[in-house]
Protein backbone atom coordinates (compact mmCIF):
# COMPACT_ATOMS: atom_id res chain seq x y z
CA UNK A 1 0.00 0.00 0.00
CA UNK A 2 1.69 3.76 -1.01
CA UNK A 3 1.92 6.13 1.47
CA UNK A 4 0.20 9.17 1.04
CA UNK A 5 1.75 12.77 1.79
CA UNK A 6 -0.73 14.76 3.98
CA UNK A 7 1.18 17.74 3.20
CA UNK A 8 0.14 19.85 0.99
CA UNK A 9 1.90 22.19 -1.24
CA UNK A 10 2.31 25.58 0.49
CA UNK A 11 0.73 28.22 -1.18
CA UNK A 12 -0.01 31.95 -0.35
CA UNK A 13 -3.02 31.74 1.91
CA UNK A 14 -1.03 29.23 3.65
CA UNK A 15 2.09 31.90 4.21
CA UNK A 16 -0.84 34.81 5.09
CA UNK A 17 -2.36 32.16 7.80
CA UNK A 18 0.59 31.55 9.65
CA UNK A 19 1.57 35.09 9.49
CA UNK A 20 -1.80 35.95 11.24
CA UNK A 21 -1.19 33.29 13.82
CA UNK A 22 2.22 34.69 14.76
CA UNK A 23 1.11 38.36 14.44
CA UNK A 24 -1.86 37.95 16.57
CA UNK A 25 -0.72 35.68 18.96
CA UNK A 26 -0.15 36.67 22.98
CA UNK A 27 1.08 33.56 24.51
CA UNK A 28 3.04 30.93 23.24
CA UNK A 29 3.91 27.38 24.71
CA UNK A 30 7.51 27.49 24.27
CA UNK A 31 9.38 24.12 23.59
CA UNK A 32 13.50 23.50 25.29
CA UNK A 33 15.38 20.68 26.48
CA UNK A 34 16.40 21.24 29.68
CA UNK A 35 18.61 18.61 31.06
CA UNK A 36 18.14 16.21 28.06
CA UNK A 37 14.33 16.52 28.56
CA UNK A 38 11.48 18.42 27.06
CA UNK A 39 10.32 21.35 28.92
CA UNK A 40 7.36 22.82 27.86
CA UNK A 41 6.24 26.71 29.49
CA UNK A 42 3.62 29.63 28.27
CA UNK A 43 5.33 32.76 27.56
CA UNK A 44 4.20 35.90 26.86
CA UNK A 45 4.82 37.11 22.48
CA UNK A 46 5.24 39.55 20.70
CA UNK A 47 6.08 39.54 16.76
CA UNK A 48 7.55 43.32 15.49
CA UNK A 49 7.56 44.38 11.60
CA UNK A 50 10.56 42.36 11.08
CA UNK A 51 8.63 39.12 11.77
CA UNK A 52 10.86 37.79 14.26
CA UNK A 53 8.92 36.58 17.57
CA UNK A 54 10.20 37.68 20.60
CA UNK A 55 9.63 37.10 24.17
CA UNK A 56 10.59 38.80 27.65
CA UNK A 57 12.27 35.98 30.13
CA UNK A 58 13.70 35.93 34.19
CA UNK A 59 17.05 34.77 34.17
CA UNK A 60 15.53 32.73 37.47
CA UNK A 61 12.91 30.64 34.96
CA UNK A 62 13.65 27.28 33.96
CA UNK A 63 13.49 27.59 30.36
CA UNK A 64 15.67 30.75 30.19
CA UNK A 65 19.46 28.43 30.57
CA UNK A 66 18.27 26.57 27.52
CA UNK A 67 17.50 29.94 25.66
CA UNK A 68 20.58 31.81 26.33
CA UNK A 69 22.63 28.43 25.08
CA UNK A 70 20.95 29.64 21.89
CA UNK A 71 19.24 26.31 21.54
CA UNK A 72 17.02 25.08 18.82
CA UNK A 73 13.36 25.77 20.30
CA UNK A 74 9.89 25.35 19.42
CA UNK A 75 7.14 27.47 19.71
CA UNK A 76 2.92 26.75 19.46
CA UNK A 77 0.57 29.63 18.50
CA UNK A 78 -2.68 29.38 18.14
CA UNK A 79 -6.17 29.31 19.99
CA UNK A 80 -8.06 26.45 19.91
CA UNK A 81 -11.36 28.68 19.97
CA UNK A 82 -14.54 28.64 21.59
CA UNK A 83 -16.70 25.57 19.86
CA UNK A 84 -15.96 22.42 18.29
CA UNK A 85 -12.90 20.06 18.40
CA UNK A 86 -9.62 22.16 19.19
CA UNK A 87 -7.87 20.47 16.61
CA UNK A 88 -10.10 21.56 13.99
CA UNK A 89 -8.56 25.39 14.64
CA UNK A 90 -5.17 26.47 12.80
CA UNK A 91 -2.30 26.25 14.82
CA UNK A 92 1.38 26.81 13.59
CA UNK A 93 4.59 24.81 15.26
CA UNK A 94 7.43 27.30 14.77
CA UNK A 95 10.84 25.70 14.87
CA UNK A 96 13.70 28.52 15.49
CA UNK A 97 16.89 29.34 17.12
CA UNK A 98 16.94 31.02 20.51
CA UNK A 99 18.39 34.71 20.12
CA UNK A 100 19.09 36.20 23.43
CA UNK A 101 19.12 40.33 23.45
CA UNK A 102 20.96 41.44 26.21
CA UNK A 103 20.95 45.13 27.82
CA UNK A 104 24.44 45.24 26.00
CA UNK A 105 22.83 44.59 22.53
CA UNK A 106 22.50 47.41 20.60
CA UNK A 107 18.92 46.05 19.35
CA UNK A 108 18.13 46.07 23.30
CA UNK A 109 16.75 49.45 23.77
CA UNK A 110 14.52 49.76 20.85
CA UNK A 111 13.32 46.64 20.59
CA UNK A 112 12.17 46.77 24.78
CA UNK A 113 10.51 50.04 23.52
CA UNK A 114 8.59 47.73 21.00
CA UNK A 115 7.62 45.21 23.13
CA UNK A 116 6.54 47.36 25.86
CA UNK A 117 3.98 48.79 23.31
CA UNK A 118 2.42 45.60 22.86
CA UNK A 119 2.92 43.71 26.01
CA UNK A 120 1.66 47.31 28.67
CA UNK A 121 1.87 44.94 31.45
CA UNK A 122 5.56 44.19 31.13
CA UNK A 123 6.83 47.54 32.25
CA UNK A 124 6.32 46.65 35.44
CA UNK A 125 9.68 44.22 35.40
CA UNK A 126 11.38 44.82 32.25
CA UNK A 127 13.64 46.99 33.97
CA UNK A 128 14.75 44.33 36.46
CA UNK A 129 18.11 43.26 36.03
CA UNK A 130 17.52 39.79 35.53
CA UNK A 131 15.13 39.93 32.32
CA UNK A 132 16.10 40.04 28.79
CA UNK A 133 14.23 39.46 25.51
CA UNK A 134 15.01 36.50 23.09
CA UNK A 135 14.12 36.84 19.76
CA UNK A 136 13.09 33.19 17.93
CA UNK A 137 14.93 33.16 14.29
CA UNK A 138 12.47 30.68 12.62
CA UNK A 139 14.17 27.60 10.95
CA UNK A 140 11.00 26.04 9.59
CA UNK A 141 7.10 25.29 10.81
CA UNK A 142 4.64 22.88 10.51
CA UNK A 143 1.12 24.90 9.91
CA UNK A 144 -2.17 22.95 10.51
CA UNK A 145 -4.66 25.01 9.55
CA UNK A 146 -7.60 22.61 10.11
CA UNK A 147 -8.91 18.99 8.87
CA UNK A 148 -6.75 18.44 5.93
CA UNK A 149 -4.58 21.64 5.65
CA UNK A 150 -1.23 20.77 6.37
CA UNK A 151 1.50 22.72 5.18
CA UNK A 152 5.65 22.92 5.56
CA UNK A 153 6.50 26.37 5.88
CA UNK A 154 10.48 28.01 5.34
CA UNK A 155 11.99 30.72 7.14
CA UNK A 156 10.65 32.80 3.98
CA UNK A 157 7.14 31.67 3.91
CA UNK A 158 7.09 33.23 7.04
CA UNK A 159 8.56 36.56 6.68
CA UNK A 160 6.59 39.64 6.14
Amino acid sequence: MAKTDPIRPTDDEARALARALLDKAPFAALGVLRDGAPLVTRIALFTPEDGVPVTLVSRLAAHTGALLEGQKVSLLVGEPGGKGDPLTHPRLSLQAIAEPVTREDPRFDALSRAYVAARPKSKLYIGFADFLLVRFRPEGALLNGGFGAAFRLTPEDLMP
